[in-house]
């Protein structure tokens, strides 16, 4: 006889496939490897990290080059008191050449410079906040339809169990007809029951199939590959709802949170700091030479370097500056707002998420003792019905109870993982 009890230690256990097998952490490797969402979050990393550079924010020299050199034709007619030094001359040459060297060395700027220099290095902060909370979120997805596939793998073990306990009904049918003890509605009856677990079967492995092909295509692979999954559903009752909160309040999205009121503010007094006179050093080096030797001045060349001292006071622009600061203060005010609305979410999602985490940890243990007694009750029955003790109606009442308490069983574990798994994705403490 069938012994049903013994398929709970199995019940999650994914049945062997052709295919190379697939483990959590390989999925989520492939995953990390693959998104180009998180590519994508990475490469803004690198962006605001060429951009964190003191001379993007202007505080480095201004040095360029710059050169010209004029070859022209002309046409002169030199008339003079004196005659004989009139002078005609038709397509004279001439050139002129130019060169030199500038540098630009800012001194004063009211601190914008370093305003905005500390601006771009939280702008690299955030980035990286930002690439931390995609990566932490694609974990997240990844697990969740990871421990899907297990749990819809548990249905269709349920229902295997279930098509024995049939196969094992309609045998012991067979066998009392065949003895003239049992008729033809039973058999049908029986026959009936199994060919229905079987459709149901077949239309849960399809559920299966679908549910690998969202996961592949979630870890960018192609969703026709075979992979086999073979895995439980373990719930880790160790979490505590104060470390979860302490955790929650410094992940990556409160820091981003934290990091953009920082950047308002720099911002801020950058503009404040336009308000400001501004001063630089600049110094160069020229060289210029003219040729003409047609004209009175044959040739006319000078070179040398130079210093100077360049001083911009800012004294009217139509109120623009004041206005771009009141409304700078104004998004750093929004930014402390946003802060807060999130970490009101991140805490009611967060003691949400512990409700049902403890919830289901708390029917766990029953409907793991509900399945454990609904697969003994359904071996008894089979067992009185082979004596004729138990009628056919008792063994399909039988089935449902250990169906139900089976599916009963996958979805509760499924669910206080699923807490779990929310749970410390808040706190940043997935793999």
């Amino acid at each position: 006889m069938i012994r049903i009890a013994s398929f709970l230690c199995l019940m999650f256990m994914v049945q062997q496939m052709d295919g190379q097998q697939l483990t959590l952490d390989t999925a989520i490797s492939i995953a990390l490897k693959n998104s180009p969402g998180l590519l994508i979050s990475k490469n803004n990393v690198h962006i605001a990290n060429l951009n964190n550079n003191y001379g993007i924010a202007g505080g480095l020299p201004l040095v360029q080059g710059s050169s010209t050199v004029t070859q022209q034709m002309t046409t002169l007619a030199l008339q003079s008191s004196n005659p004989n030094n009139n002078k005609t001359s038709s397509n004279a040459p001439s050139n002129n050449i130019g060169a030199g060297v500038a540098a630009s060395l800012p001194v004063y700027s009211g601190g914008r410079i370093n305003y905005e220099y500390k601006r771009l290095g939280m702008v690299e902060e955030q980035a990286k906040q930002y690439y931390s909370s995609r990566a932490q979120t694609l974990i997240y997805n990844v697990m969740l339809k990871y421990y899907d596939v297990v749990r819809q793998q548990g249905y269709a073990k349920t229902i295997e169990a279930s098509i024995r306990a049939s196969q094992q009904k309609l045998d012991i049918v067979k066998q009392q007809q065949s003895v003239g003890v049992a008729n033809d509605a039973d058999l049908f009856q029986a026959q009936v029951d199994l060919n229905t677990q079987v459709q149901s079967l077949i239309a849960q492995e399809l559920v299966v199939d679908q549910d690998k092909s969202d996961l592949l295509s979630m870890l960018a692979l192609n969703p026709d590959s075979s992979i086999v999954i073979k895995d439980t559903i373990i719930v880790d009752k160790t979490i505590k709802m104060d470390s979860i909160l302490t955790a929650a309040y410094l992940n990556p999205d409160m820091q981003a949170a934290y990091d953009q009121i920082a950047i308002n503010q720099y911002l801020e007094k950058e503009i404040g700091a336009s308000r400001y006179p501004s001063a630089s050093v600049n110094l160069g080096y020229n060289y210029s030479h003219a040729y003409n030797p047609e004209g009175s001045t044959i040739l006319n060349q000078a070179y040398g370097p130079y210093v100077g001292f360049g001083l911009t006071v800012p004294i009217f622009n139509g109120g623009i500056y004041k206005r771009q600061q009141q409304i700078a203060g104004i998004n750093v005010t929004n930014a402390q707002l946003l802060k807060d609305t999130l970490m009101l979410n991140v805490q009611a999602t967060a003691v949400k998420n512990w409700q049902a985490y403890i919830s289901n940890l708390k029917q766990l243990e029953t409907a793991k003792q509900t399945f454990d007694l609904s697969g003994k009750l359904l071996n008894l029955v089979l067992m009185r019905f082979q004596y004729k003790v138990a009628t056919i109606v008792d063994v399909t009442l039988a089935q449902q109870s250990f169906e139900n308490a089976g599916f009963q069983l996958v979805n509760t574990s499924f669910a206080a993982k699923a807490a779990e798994i929310q749970l410390r994705r808040l706190a940043s403490q997935l793999p």
